[in-house]
């Protein structure tokens, strides 16, 4: 095959072994690779709970991984959440896919329980499993130092002590400034003992058509090169994510105090040009990515992103930059999703009516992510995430998640897309299936009314499956702000020999989104847990003069969704059908009604 080379390697930390899985060709074409891969190795496994040692971390890798695509160097993370208790899945940044691609595997998939902290070193074809004992409670910053003195090529992902003291928000490090940050997939790491995975690779992805490959490479840097958002003065590649911080604001939708407003005097002194002007920071990027959106600040430390400028400050009522950056830092040597733990702060901060210092931030995050220290008991309690914390204290209104999965820096009375994109994400509370704020806010590809669901449910559907397919191939979401799914249908099939239109790679991508939902199904999650808090539809955000931030209209919000179900081929009630899941090439599970079971 071209593009994949059909092996998978299956490591079990608990017996100590590894061994190759070998799939059919077919399997590849159905769902491309990364998330689509990593879905269908984990759909037989999808009700195991995170703790059982059976359950599957997969790590995969697309087509066009470690080719000239660009954005191409992107690596898939799979499992069921901790947290949340769905489907738990993430794109990681850094070397990780091309060094994984280059050694020669399509996925690593992790299964078992180690006895003692284990390392897990990957050398083209050959695997070793490594005592990591020394490693055990330090934090990722030290991991990395510590491997580069032996393994100074190649990728390393690292867990931190937030992983080990059982922080269902605990993310994986990849390369020191890239995080598969949500869900929890670095907390089903430390539930196995796997501290580190170190991959190196020397070979090379065979392409089918490279003349053709170099073609669409041609047009995809052209459309980025004419993109503002991303190769603009005022762009990604300029100022990093944080360079839509301004736009949140003025626009009136940026989350402040759990979300109880939505603007936050003095914002326009912590932007990203305050950051640019006060740090000094380096570009810095992905594998094969040409626009480097990641910033490393003169003195070493990654630039937060704009999530983690919007949480830590707006969210939190802070106004100091240094405690942003200080935050960011500590959450990355920690290990721990900084959206969560940002938005878990605030739930606690409404609760309790405790003003936040700087000082208490920090010592609340050392708390969640290491047990120790004056914040220590509040910390792992808070590091249980903000519904089951809410929940303890009566108060389960003021936890701002969906499904469990805290939400991000773009409050959904301002958007009324991202509204129910937040809702009928199968991950929870997350602004990338469909990202709407590309059409509502930014205009691309064009503009819609943010404050209507006129058209919103169609719109939603084919964006969750454009990035479902999009994270299969793999590439960068945020390329789609100016290449679309034409130019990256060339380029995959350019890469596999394959024939492949965009509309072939949107019914992929709808196939990998109904898998999606079968497996939270057979999870228990029903429409009740497609929806949004309270707050949103009872209070009005911070309107100003002549922009009204109403509350979001319920009834239209229920017609929204019920037109997504629909359109998405689910019940009324938000299930999967049986006729949907057989069109899209699926297996109904035994275990819903129909199945072997009920047959």
């Amino acid at each position: 095959m071209f593009g994949w080379t059909g092996k998978i390697l299956r490591v079990d930390l608990g017996t100590g072994t590894t061994d190759v899985l070998r799939l059919p060709e077919a399997v590849y074409r159905d769902y491309l690779g990364g998330k689509g891969l990593g879905g269908y190795l984990l759909r037989d496994s999808a009700t195991l709970s995170p703790d059982d040692p059976a359950l599957p971390l997969i790590l995969a890798v697309g087509p066009l991984t470690a080719t000239i695509a660009p954005t191409s160097g992107r690596c898939h993370l799979t499992t069921r959440s901790p947290l949340t208790g769905a489907v738990a899945d993430s794109s990681a940044g850094g070397r990780l896919g091309t060094e994984l691609a280059r050694a020669g595997w399509d996925a690593v998939m992790i299964v078992g329980r180690a006895k003692r902290p284990t390392g897990i070193e990957i050398d083209d074809g050959a695997v070793r499993l490594v005592d990591a004992s020394s490693l055990a409670g330090c934090d990722t910053s030290e991991v990395f130092a510590r491997l580069r003195e032996r393994r100074p090529k190649g990728s390393i992902a690292a867990t931190g002590p937030a992983a080990e003291t059982g922080c269902l928000f605990a993310s994986l490090v990849v390369d020191t400034h890239h995080a598969a940050g949500r869900c929890g997939l670095g907390r089903v790491a430390g539930l196995k003992n796997l501290k580190y995975l170190a991959v190196r690779g020397t070979g090379r992805r065979t392409v089918a058509d490279l003349a053709g490959l170099k073609a669409a490479r041609e047009d995809i840097l052209r459309l980025t090169a004419a993109s503002p958002a991303l190769l603009g003065q005022h762009g990604f590649s300029c100022y990093g994510t944080g360079s839509i911080f301004d736009l949140m604001d003025s626009r009136r939708m940026m989350p402040t105090d759990n979300f109880s407003r939505t603007r936050f005097p003095g914002a326009e002194n912590l932007n990203a040009h305050a950051y640019k002007a006060r740090y000094q920071p380096r570009r810095h990027g992905c594998q094969g990515c040409h626009v480097l959106c990641k910033k490393i600040a003169a003195d070493g430390r990654s630039m937060p992103e704009f999530e983690t400028m919007s949480h830590f400050t707006a969210l939190i009522g802070n106004t100091d930059l240094e405690l942003v950056m200080q935050a960011g830092d500590l959450c990355n040597r920690l290990g721990l999703d900084t959206i969560s733990a940002g938005s878990t702060l605030a739930c606690y901060r409404e609760i309790s009516g405790e003003e936040l210092s700087g000082g208490r931030v920090l010592e609340l995050l050392t708390g969640m992510g290491t047990g120790i220290g004056p914040g220590a008991e509040l910390g792992l309690e808070l590091a249980r995430g903000s519904a089951r914390y809410a929940a303890s204290q009566g108060r389960p209104e003021l936890s701002m998640s969906v499904k469990g999965l805290e939400l991000p820096a773009y409050d959904p009375r301002g958007a009324y897309g991202m509204a129910l994109a937040y809702a009928t994400s199968a991950r929870g509370g997350c602004h990338l299936r469909a990202y709407p704020i590309s059409h509502e806010i930014l205009r691309k590809p064009v503009a819609t009314d943010r404050f209507s669901f006129s058209g919103k449910a169609r719109i939603v559907k084919i964006a969750e499956d454009a990035n479902a397919a999009v994270d299969s191939l793999i590439a960068c979401k945020f390329l789609f702000f100016a290449a679309s799914l034409e130019e990256y249908a060339r380029a995959y099939s350019a890469v596999t020999g394959v024939a492949a239109t965009a509309h072939d790679l949107l019914v992929i991508g709808e196939r990998v989104d109904y898998q999606e939902r079968l497996m939270n199904t057979r999870n228990g999650f029903t429409a009740l847990d497609d929806d949004l808090p309270a707050r949103f539809f009872a209070e009005e955000g911070s309107s100003g003069p002549n922009l009204p931030i109403p509350p979001v209209p319920r009834e239209e919000f229920l017609a929204a969704r019920a037109a997504y179900y629909r359109i998405r081929g689910l019940t009324p009630d938000g299930l999967p059908t049986r006729g949907k899941a057989e069109q899209l090439g699926l297996p109904w599970p035994d275990d819903l009604p129909g199945g072997k079971e009920g047959a």
